[in-house]
């Protein structure tokens, strides 16, 4: 029994040291705005391995799995890590709050302390020299996905994040980030041979799923994420006049469930809706407004009548 103990103690002490996300790794390095390839290597290698769907084939269940697990996933990220974590827009209980941070770290966008941590950072910076991921200052790449894949992001701004810090569960996810992906992971592959040997009518594997439901579905899932950072500071229509170069952009919105509406969330970030107005189509919105009557989330923070006022009419400028 000490030894299965004390082979597990190393196993999670070895993954947390190659997540590097834990409070003990230095930020700085010689060189902290260069790539880190020990961890760029994976994030390569996910992409790569997409290319399996020509090889697996495809399936019904393949193609409901990799849309199901992108729109959770989506969902997981935009109302928990995002509006929730980041931004404490609404309350939840404990165990939803725990729910929904492991379904976000299955995003394989790390933990929850990271995401909120480095977000917050960016309000505070937005579109200056200090923010992490401004197309203003680092270019296209370095906003959508180069800021990740440097040395000086890898760790965690814990001092931003005390109140999510308090508890245990989350930090854990946050040191141990590689857990829930490799689960969900190790899961579809499970799940795709039994369903292959007990259906097989239904013509999947343990292959298609993961290659379909886990690479395919998070590849896309991280750059349809990642076009907040770069694309809604680029392109799109500015209602506000906010400090910063975020842009309302309507395709962007339907493509993350209403992070496109970047320039009201960059005026009012407060408030657990960022579609400020009917027609600014925001599912995240609707699905929280869905949670809260049914208890599972409460006290969804508004958008304060004065903000509606301001912006009604104004359709905004485009991009000069």
């Amino acid at each position: 029994m000490k030894r299965m103990k004390a082979f597990a103690r190393g196993s999670l002490r070895l993954l947390g040291n190659w997540s590097g996300l834990h409070r003990g790794r230095p930020e700085e390095t010689a060189d902290p705005d260069r790539v880190d390839w020990g961890r760029a290597i994976p994030f390569l290698l996910l992409h790569l391995s997409c290319l399996g769907v020509l090889f697996v084939g495809v399936s019904p269940v393949a193609l409901l799995v990799a849309v199901g697990l992108y729109g959770l996933r989506m969902f997981a990220i935009t109302a928990f890590y995002h509006r929730y974590f980041s931004h404490r827009a609404f309350r939840t209980t404990r165990v939803m709050q725990f729910l929904f941070a492991l379904i976000g770290a299955m995003s394989v966008q790390r933990g929850p302390l990271w995401w909120a941590a480095h977000h917050r950072h960016h309000h505070r910076h937005s579109d200056r020299e200090s923010d992490s991921h401004s197309p203003r200052w680092g270019g296209f790449l370095h906003s959508h996905m180069g800021w990740f894949l440097n040395r000086r992001n890898y760790r965690t701004r814990t001092e931003l994040v005390g109140d999510l810090a308090r508890y245990p569960e989350l930090r854990f996810l946050d040191r141990f980030d590689i857990l829930p992906p490799a689960a969900l992971a190790l899961a579809l592959w499970i799940t795709g041979d039994w369903l292959g040997q007990a259906y097989p009518a239904l013509g999947t594997s343990g292959a298609q799923l993961f290659f379909w439901g886990f690479s395919l579905s998070t590849v896309v899932l991280y750059h349809a994420t990642f076009t907040i950072n770069s694309l809604a500071h680029s392109f799109g229509r500015r209602r506000f006049q906010t400090r910063d170069d975020s842009r309302n952009n309507l395709w962007l919105a339907l493509l993350t469930f209403g992070e496109g509406w970047h320039n009201n969330h960059h005026h009012y970030p407060g408030s657990a809706r960022q579609g400020f107005y009917w027609w600014e189509i925001d599912l995240s919105w609707y699905l929280l407004r869905g949670m809260a009557l049914v208890g599972l989330v409460r006290d969804l923070r508004p958008v304060p009548a004065r903000v509606l006022r301001a912006g009604r009419g104004k359709a905004g400028e485009g991009r000069s």
